[in-house]
């Protein structure tokens, strides 16, 4: 009898543990549907980490992917947060699982985007950086002068071909070379007054100079026929300059008849 009672609770036993791998070892297959608030739950990738195997939703959000009892399903696509379920018993006599996913909550952290090495500090980039001429780019002849106009028929005057050149002497007898340098010393004189005009903004002819506005341009032709305007302007010291200009205003608004207010 007792030996009888021994063989039953082995079976049991045994039963119990078989029942109990059976439970864990079976698998169906479960069928569901993913949703989410925006709708878009196309090809949303269904994971069974435990056996590996994976599905992805159909259009509608609709998949099917075979699970066991306490496996784990993983939901996942880019615009979702990932999500996890453990299959329960409940699920695995569920003819249809609903799974609703969330917005990917897409937290960047700030970029400031500083492209060519800029800092963002205008007077710090103005400093550094190269201005952008010939030199700077390597490109050949960089530091040779340009030629004006002026120098350039003054160079075909007094240059030409042949073992004795023709124009030269044509030229010099003409008194066309002549004439033509003192084009180019013109041009040089026109230059450095351009550039004295550029120096300096027009509120301070007319505020601390009192040149009227109309007269700026006949103020500063005053100024370069005198003999001292070319070495003047050549130091391009800008305080000797303007003192310059300052002394040659007062002969300029005598000569005019311009009153100062």
């Amino acid at each position: 009898m007792i030996r009888k009672l021994k063989h039953t609770l082995v079976f049991i036993c045994f039963a119990a543990s078989f029942y109990g791998q059976a439970q864990g070892v079976f698998s169906k297959d479960i069928e569901g549907k993913v949703s989410s608030a925006d709708g878009d739950v196309a090809a949303t990738h269904v994971l069974n980490v435990s056996t590996k195997k994976a599905a992805i939703t159909d259009i509608d959000g609709f998949f099917k992917i075979s699970a066991s009892l306490k496996d784990t399903l993983v939901f996942s696509a880019i615009q979702f947060q990932r999500k996890e379920i453990i299959v329960t018993a409940e699920i695995l006599t569920s003819k249809t699982i609903y799974i609703t996913l969330d917005p990917a909550l897409n937290e960047l952290k700030e970029v400031v985007v500083m492209p060519y090495n800029l800092t963002g500090n205008l007077a710090q980039d103005m400093r550094s950086e190269p201005v952008v001429v010939a030199a700077t780019l390597g490109l050949p002849n960089a530091y040779v002068k340009k030629k004006t106009q002026g120098e350039r028929k003054l160079n075909e005057a007094t240059t030409g071909g042949g073992l004795i050149p023709v124009n030269p002497i044509i030229n010099a007898i003409s008194g066309r070379t002549k004439m033509l340098k003192d084009r180019v010393k013109r041009d040089e004189k026109y230059a450095r007054t351009e550039r004295v005009r550029a120096f300096y903004a027009d509120t301070l002819y007319v505020t601390e100079l009192k040149i009227p506005a109309l007269k700026i341009d006949d103020f500063l032709y005053f100024c370069e026929v005198d003999d001292s305007f070319s070495s003047v302007v050549d130091t391009h010291d800008k305080i000797r300059i303007w003192e310059f200009l300052k002394k040659k205003s007062k002969v300029y608004r005598e000569n005019n008849n311009i009153d100062t207010p």
